[in-house]
């Protein structure tokens, strides 16, 4: 491969990794269906799965004379280029775009679900593709899946007090999106009602760390700090956990495996059309035939991307 090519292959992976993040940063849209539409679903399962203590460990153990060797050899065991874009990608997405996903959702809220809404229809349909429902056994996890979703789906949020035990365990049920497609981790902190809580603390950080560059007080960043520190933990615990089981079960059941997640994605449909009627509620209002026609028209709109993105990088290898 050209240094050219290998250039694009790897800007292709931040962008889906941008993608991802970008999902993941609104309710009922999972970045674990990106990564299963543009085709490095089992990839990021490996690569996560691939990544130990001991590897971890000999990466940083690189600076020392003579480890080098050593160090370079678990970085491509772990496949830690493709993760390093990735998570970049992610994190520029999440940084960045939550902002701008927020006023959506707040001021445009019929549109913003219902290019939500076509975004997962249509990846239902991409991945609908490559799944076979012809046992009893794939018709059952086709159903869990589909259950498990649409009941998550139409949880308006459950109430837990914000505490520091209680974003760890956010993160760890919400980094599950990343590697379960179909429940978006935003959605997941919606139904723990920890949504708008790590939406303030991350931008109330980030805000607070930039202002350290103007004398800013580093009091503005300890408090939001630890709370995304601890989210971060929680995640990595999910993380990690979630993704060997996923791979255990893609190896020893994978038709099931995959009826199960791509049954999930359908399920999760339910997501935009009740995060939309809540809305509709919260201001007086109910569907009306204008609602109706502006939800369907950012759906087709929705849906147009994921088979562009599919399209054009279906066939990308790196």
């Amino acid at each position: 491969m050209s240094d050219d090519s290998r250039r694009t292959s790897w800007l292709v992976v931040y962008l889906k990794g941008v993608c991802m993040g970008a999902a993941d940063s609104v309710p009922g849209v999972s970045g674990g269906t990106i990564a299963l539409i543009t085709g490095i679903y089992e990839r990021l399962i490996a690569a996560v799965t691939a990544v130990s203590v001991s590897r971890v460990h000999h990466v940083f153990a690189g600076v020392l004379p003579g480890r080098r060797a050593d160090a370079r050899l678990a970085f491509a065991e772990m496949d830690g280029r493709f993760l390093l874009t990735l998570v970049t990608g992610i994190l520029t997405a999440v940084v960045v775009l939550t902002r701008v996903l927020a006023v959506g959702i707040d001021q445009y809220p019929v549109a913003t679900y219902g290019f939500f809404f076509g975004l997962i229809a249509a990846s239902a349909v991409v991945l609908a593709r490559d799944v076979s429902v012809d046992t009893a056994g794939r018709i059952g996890a086709a159903l869990a899946g589909f259950a498990l979703a649409f009941a998550a789906s139409g949880q308006a949020g459950t109430a837990l007090a914000a505490s520091l035990p209680v974003t760890v365990f956010a993160g760890a049920v919400a980094i599950s999106a990343m590697i379960l497609p179909g429940i978006s981790g935003s959605l997941l902190l919606v139904v723990l009602g920890q949504y708008e809580h790590m939406v303030d603390s991350l931008h109330a950080f980030i805000d607070g760390v930039v202002g350290l560059f103007g004398g800013g007080d580093v009091a503005a960043v300890v408090g939001p700090g630890i709370t995304v520190g601890a989210f971060v933990g929680g995640a990595f615990v999910g993380l990690f956990t979630i993704a060997h089981a996923v791979r255990w079960a893609l190896r020893r059941y994978r038709e099931a495996t995959l009826a199960f997640l791509v049954s999930l994605v359908v399920g999760a449909l339910r997501a935009p059309v009740v995060k939309v009627g809540a809305e509709l509620a919260a201001d007086g209002r109910a569907w009306t035939t204008e609602v109706i026609v502006a939800f369907a028209v950012a759906g087709v709109v929705g849906a147009a991307a994921v088979f562009v993105l599919e399209r054009h990088t279906a066939g990308v290898q790196y």
